[in-house]
């Protein structure tokens, strides 16, 4: 089972604001011992949109799918979601009455009345049209909620809402899956090598660990620092250690300079 991440918005499209989500997702994950398989960003269109849910709901992955789940016109992600199932969009009556309340509160605390019969007020209650069937995820910013359904968890865009409510989907549905210990990764830092002459030593470790992976990342360098390769190995800790045994062993053969590297997020 793998997890994918979701972000739709034009404004991450155009420039107008910087994605925050994929970072803190892939924290969020680590820190449980589980790690994003893939990642996607789609803007206020609400055909891409349906077609995208529909290839990850033929699927088994865990998707987490972050923004367009309001009520004005450029939200479609409840729409689209309820059309990838083929199922119809109706009013959650614990959502909606979520809704409600929130209204009142804020209303209460402005020394005000209000009218949920409004317009304004009803054209809020769309936030709590999901697709049938659909189960809500607390909201603990505002008790606004999101919905989840077929291992589909959709949340609001804004990060103060978002990342507790994914949070609280791991910890509450997923954390079966949680195994802090299984991964480890060790790297170093290899000064002035030609990427191309290492491959075939990253070749030999992946055929003769299979649980290990190896990574590469080349640095051209700069004022500060020297033109250098990260490489490593990361993946089930029982293989990992000896995967870098022969890792450094196979520098040393090859006469490279390196050094060992801190590890980053797995």
């Amino acid at each position: 089972m793998s997890i994918g991440l979701i972000i739709i918005g034009d404004e991450i499209l155009s420039g107008k604001r910087a994605d925050q989500h994929f970072p803190k997702v892939v924290q969020l994950l680590a820190a449980r011992g589980l790690q994003l398989a893939w990642a996607e960003v789609l803007g206020d269109d609400r055909e891409r949109i349906t077609a995208t849910l529909r290839r990850t709901f033929a699927t088994n992955d865990i998707v987490f799918s972050c923004g367009g789940i309001g009520a004005t016109p450029d939200d479609h992600t409840r729409q689209a979601a309820a059309a990838a199932l083929d199922r119809s969009l109706v009013l959650h009556p614990q959502a909606a009455d979520n809704i409600r309340q929130r209204i009142l509160q804020v209303a209460r605390e402005a020394g005000q009345q209000a009218d949920l019969n409004a317009p304004e007020h009803l054209q809020r209650l769309q936030m709590a049209e999901f697709p049938l069937g659909a189960e809500l995820i607390p909201n603990p910013y505002n008790n606004v909620a999101g919905f989840a359904v077929d291992t589909h968890y959709f949340v609001p865009g804004f990060p103060v809402m978002a990342w507790p409510m994914i949070e609280w989907v791991l910890d509450t549905h997923h954390a079966h899956l949680f195994n802090r210990e299984a991964r480890a990764e060790r790297a170093v830092l290899v000064y002035e090598a030609a990427e191309s002459a290492l491959t075939p030593l990253m070749v030999e470790i992946e055929a003769t660990w299979p649980q290990v992976k190896v990574f590469s990342l080349p640095s051209v360098g700069d004022a500060r620092t020297r033109r250098h390769i990260e490489l490593g190995v990361k993946g089930a800790p029982e293989q990992v250690e000896a995967a870098f045994a022969r890792l450094c062993a196979g520098l040393d053969a090859f006469g490279a300079e390196y050094t060992l590297s801190t590890p980053g997020p797995l």
